[in-house]
């Protein structure tokens, strides 16, 4: 919490704005360490980045809608804690990892990422460590040694999802009416217990997501659903290769012929993986049921 309020009040001294993404409980201590100082905006991370998937276009439009004339756009964000489901701190690290490639041509943007270390596991602060290409610890700032660049970072991210616990129900899907993959989503969606607004959006994410398989993945692919762990989960697979670091990440243009699909799901769903290597890309959707 030190570092967080000697950031902010830097911050304030050369009058640069700064956005702070921590859990409200978080927000409370540090507003009680601050005075109430201009220039600085405050969100609970357990609700704006419940999917993580959004919080890198909070961090764009933060930057995009404000001016700073010479100066520094500053931001507080974390991420990860120890109570978060395993599917969403992979996703969080993932999302780490991809701030570097969204602000690589951005000098002015200055990011602190505060963790946990009492109470995160080795392993997340390792992930930590490789994600920052400057670490804080014990009071002291140091190149991160394991850090391997923007460029290795922007490479297409294939680190394997877990198998689904139980069997899931498949279809393939091809290059004529997505009528019967929506039929089935639907349809197993009800079964699952899923409320009909959840289920409309899975329905209709599924869809971007198997439209992109087609258009973009060889032409068709295969669609899997079950549930585990308190959610509907759909995989979306096909042969191709997905190269863009920042899909789903990127508020598409009106202007633009793609990039709404992946945007679409993360807006809807509760938390979206992608994979993507030689043998093949998968989207995987998750719906929880309430």
């Amino acid at each position: 919490m030190r570092g967080a309020v000697a950031f902010i009040e830097e911050a304030v001294r050369a009058d640069e704005p700064v956005l702070v993404l921590l859990p409200a409980r978080r927000i409370a201590a540090l507003r009680a360490e601050l005075p109430d100082p201009p220039g600085i905006r405050f969100a609970d991370m357990e609700d704006l980045g419940s999917n993580p998937a959004r919080i890198i276009p909070a961090w764009r439009a933060f930057v995009d809608e404000t001016p700073t004339p010479g100066g520094s756009v500053r931001g507080i964000g974390q991420s990860a804690w120890p109570d978060r489901p395993p599917a969403e701190l992979a996703e969080c690290q993932r999302h780490e990892e991809l701030v570097n490639v969204a602000f690589r041509d951005e000098p002015r943007v200055r990011l602190l990422c505060p963790y946990d270390a009492r109470a995160l596991p080795d392993v997340v602060l390792e992930e930590a460590r490789r994600s920052h290409p400057v670490v804080w610890e014990a009071g002291q700032a140091s190149p991160s040694r394991s850090y391997p660049g923007v460029r290795a970072l922007s490479a297409p991210f294939d680190r394997p999802l877990p198998a689904p616990r139980g069997m899931p129900d498949v279809m393939a899907f091809g290059d004529r009416s997505l009528e019967p993959l929506r039929s089935f989503v639907r349809e197993h969606a009800h079964a699952a217990g899923l409320h009909e607004a959840a289920v409309d959006d899975l329905v209709l994410s599924a869809h971007e997501a198997a439209a992109n398989s087609i258009r973009h993945g060889g032409g068709g692919g295969s669609l899997s659903m079950w549930r585990e762990d308190g959610a509907v989960i759909c995989d979306v697979r096909d042969d191709g290769m997905l190269d863009e670091p920042l899909a789903g990440r990127k508020r598409p243009s009106w202007r633009a012929a793609d990039g709404r699909g992946l945007w679409l799901a993360n807006q809807l769903c509760d938390l979206v993986q992608i994979r993507s290597g030689r043998t093949g890309s998968v989207v995987r959707i998750h719906m929880r049921l309430r």
